[in-house]
């Protein structure tokens, strides 16, 4: 059986297609994958069982890109070829049987993409760890987290825009609660990750840590991203494919939003958390339409509103990690 998957070029909504994807994993053991995604995303695919092909597709001027897809794809006869791209590939390349994404605003991404296939509820993300990844993170990360799922705090600092960052000097400080003497996660180092282009952004709160910065802002690709995340006890950033990932990894993740959609967009599974600013979103939607550079949309975000979720997630049961998969190679 051959699949065709088209998901998306975006990172976040790349992790939250993962569970479809793995339940045709399941359902159809044996099957020879195609995964077609954008570049930045694409590593989370390629230790998926039974991948017989990862294509990246960079946006090209005109959208080139799909006619580039179309032509990779063309000369295949698919059983399945399932579009979360709604795309004229999708209807265009030879298929035995096609179905295409639709939009459920009413609905979480995860339950959305769920749909697809008539799944509901819908399968959790799930990441593919390969053993490439997971000796990076031995490589990046300092030998007393590498050696298992260390006490470590991670934190993700960044988002895709300014509006949706939480300020650095509270991350600092709420890093320094938890990570104090008598906190949950007493004496524990601190990881910040962040993409290559958001480092400088991400600089203030490394100053502010100091020595205890583990510093993994633009070393990663998002698998060993995962692979570092899974490792912490826990995970703290705004609303970014980092969430996700950390969220798809296991790791308790609390994912802090603003002017952002958490009933879309929250991270998702059973160790996963929101907090939500105190202002209304509809404000900060209206601030951010009059400047698009407006500052202080997550400023109605208290620290010790994070420092007790963040203590209730830590606080519960060890976490599950059925949702992980590591291959080895």
């Amino acid at each position: 059986m051959r699949i065709l998957f088209i998901t998306s070029n975006r990172l976040g909504d790349a992790v939250l297609s993962t569970g479809l994807l793995a339940h045709l994993v399941d359902r159809h053991p044996g099957a020879r994958l195609t995964v077609a995604c954008g570049p930045l995303p694409a590593p989370l695919f390629r230790a998926v069982p039974g991948l017989e092909r990862l294509i990246a597709m960079p946006k090209r001027s005109f959208a080139r890109h799909w006619i580039d897809l179309w032509l990779e794809c063309v000369r295949i006869r698919w059983d399945l070829v399932v579009d979360l791209r709604n795309s004229a590939v999708g209807r265009l390349v030879p298929a035995k049987r096609r179905v295409f994404h639709a939009r459920a605003p009413e609905l979480h991404k995860v339950q959305e993409i769920g749909r697809v296939l008539g799944l509901s509820p819908p399968p959790d993300p799930r990441l593919w760890i390969d053993a490439a990844a997971d000796a990076e993170a031995d490589r990046l990360l300092p030998a007393g987290e590498s050696a298992g799922f260390g006490p470590f705090l991670a934190i993700g600092p960044t988002a895709n825009w300014t509006g949706k960052e939480w300020p650095a000097p509270r991350f600092a400080e709420l890093a320094e609660r938890i990570t104090a003497a008598g906190g949950p996660l007493e004496g524990a180092r601190v990881a910040v990750l962040a993409a290559g282009p958001e480092r400088e952004r991400a600089r203030p709160l490394l100053d502010a840590l100091g020595a205890r910065a583990i510093d993994l802002t633009g070393r990663t690709d998002p698998l060993t991203a995962a692979a570092c995340i899974r490792r912490a006890a826990l995970y703290v950033g705004n609303d970014s494919g980092l969430m996700h990932i950390a969220a798809a990894a296991g790791t308790p993740t609390l994912g802090l939003f603003g002017p952002g959609f958490p009933e879309t967009y929250g991270p998702w599974g059973q160790r996963a958390r929101t907090v939500v600013s105190t202002v209304p979103r509809a404000e900060l939607l209206a601030r951010q339409k009059a400047d698009p550079q407006a500052s202080g949309l997550m400023d109605g975000i208290a620290v010790a509103v994070v420092e007790q979720a963040a203590k209730d997630l830590i606080g519960q049961a060890p976490r599950r990690l059925e949702q992980v998969v590591t291959k080895a190679r």
